[in-house]
């Protein structure tokens, strides 16, 4: 089958006007396959400043063109500056080699070991998971780019990045492993449960619930930054009654933000505003706060501001 030489226009098109473009299902935010998930959190962690995708799901044109064009048959699709770099098994690969660090001009990926430790009780633990599997196994650890901390049981990898701590086997990737520098593993039996427990000191700050009133205070005393998530039409049924900011062009001005300024978000009752709060949580920013209830709980506090 040939490919149409309009689409095959667009494509090209789209190729020369951005170095890097990952056709995928889905978006980087929400991707909606594990294959692009995994290919977005690679390029996530190597370019933080974004890069350009296509979400293929949206356009069915492109998704069966570009597996024309580059003579390639799955989604994901990862191109550098026009030239098809592969799914996302490849680039997990050039990723782990450092190959992908150089194809992007970025420096080698650090691939020294985490330092980390392991409390005697959890070493204990983890020794006896281990014999009991048979022996050839090691504990994997994965920090995604949030900083959630996930342990689990893995063949031993003589290529992954390993450390021992206790008599434990600990192996990792070259985008976990300086995620999870200083991270304790800990066994707790107490009021918090029962288990292996993970604190990892580069986690951002959990997002903070916040009542309307306080941070109305907090707003105009110049100490926090409102941000309204939500769409023009409902911010014209009720809105809040200080200074705030709006999504309606984009993140790009509040992401480039410094990492410190205290930011509070807002949406209808709550859920939207959270994911929103998340979102920047991930970015690194370290004072956050989503408004408890949304604008239903300000015109509980506040009878001026109606509800909807």
């Amino acid at each position: 089958m040939s490919l149409d030489p309009a689409l095959r226009s667009r494509i090209e098109t789209l190729l020369q006007s951005h170095p890097v473009v990952l056709f995928m299902k889905g978006a980087p935010q929400a991707p909606q396959c594990g294959f692009s998930a995994k290919a977005a959190g690679i390029l996530d962690a190597l370019l933080p400043e974004g890069y350009a995708h296509v979400d293929v799901l949206a356009d069915p044109e492109i998704r069966e063109g570009i597996k024309l064009y580059g003579q390639w048959p799955t989604i994901p699709q990862l191109y550098v500056r026009g030239e098809l770099v592969g799914g996302s098994d490849i680039v997990e690969q050039l990723a782990s080699s450092g190959e992908l660090h150089a194809l992007l001009g970025l420096p080698a990926p650090d691939r020294s070991p985490p330092k980390l430790s392991i409390t005697p009780a959890a070493a204990e633990q983890l020794r006896a998971a281990i014999a009991n599997a048979g022996g050839e196994y090691a504990v994997r650890l994965d920090v995604d780019a949030r900083y959630n901390a996930r342990l689990q049981l893995a063949p031993v990898d003589p290529h992954a990045l390993a450390v021992e701590v206790e008599g434990v086997r600990v192996q990792t990737d070259w985008m976990s492993a300086r995620r999870a520098d200083g991270l304790v593993i800990e066994w707790v039996d107490d009021q918090r449960g029962r288990g292996l427990m993970v604190h990892n000191p580069n986690a951002p700050a959990p997002v903070r619930a916040i009542a309307p009133a306080e941070a109305a205070e907090r707003v105009r005393t110049g100490r926090l930054r409102l941000i309204d998530v939500r769409p023009p039409a409902e911010r014209a049924l009720a809105s809040a009654p200080v200074p705030f900011d709006t999504l309606d062009g984009g993140v790009d001005a509040l992401e480039a933000l410094p990492k410190d300024t205290p930011l509070a978000f807002l949406c209808h009752h709550g859920g939207r505003s959270a994911q929103a709060a998340e979102h920047f949580r991930a970015k690194g920013f370290r004072e956050l706060y989503n408004v408890e209830g949304g604008i239903d709980a300000w015109a509980d506090a506040d009878p001026a501001v109606p509800r909807y």
